[in-house]
């Protein structure tokens, strides 16, 4: 007699239509929020040290993620290529863009800041300012005593002029 009781009693519910309304999930978050905020509060009521000890470890993790840096990419740095004693190159100085920029040209290697060229006749003659892509050939070169980064190219002039067959030093750059 139970079983028929139960459903009977189950058929009339489902033909009644009276079905419990359902919580909206808007209503539930807030709620969760609550709950959690409220369990906070009532731990820095009840133990102040742990609170502030779990803020200041969440601070503590967000502080090491922020300055432990990025990736491990290596900044660019410039790729001297390979000097050939006897190869033909040209003078070409890569530090300006002017086509009308001479190349200066030294008697010793590592003299290029030494030199003062405020008269007039240093400029012109002696082949000390070469134009842009004078072909020259790479008779030696040498590492800079003071910086092993610098090399220097003693270079013979290889184009028709004055200048032809003459040798003097210039920075590595200068060739290409």
């Amino acid at each position: 007699m139970s079983i028929e009781n139960n459903t009977g009693s189950e058929n009339q519910n489902q033909t009644s239509g009276t079905v419990p309304p359902a919580t909206p999930a808007t209503e539930v978050a807030p709620s969760a929020g609550q709950n959690t905020l409220a369990s906070l509060l009532a731990l820095k009521e009840s133990n102040p040290k742990v609170f502030y000890g779990g803020i200041g470890a969440v601070a503590l993790v967000v502080l090491v993620l922020m300055l432990s840096g990025g990736s491990d990419k290596k900044l660019p740095a410039h790729q001297a290529k390979a000097m050939v004693p006897g190869q033909s190159y040209v003078l070409k100085s890569p530090n300006t863009y002017d086509p009308n920029a001479t190349i200066r040209l030294v008697a010793v290697p590592g003299s290029m800041a030494a030199y003062d060229d405020t008269e007039e006749n240093d400029r012109e003659g002696g082949c000390k300012h070469m134009p842009q892509n004078t072909p020259v050939k790479l008779v030696q070169s040498q590492n800079d005593i003071t910086d092993k980064s610098v090399v220097w190219v003693e270079v013979e002039m290889t184009g028709p002029g004055e200048c032809q067959g003459r040798r003097a030093w210039t920075s590595a750059i200068n060739l290409q």
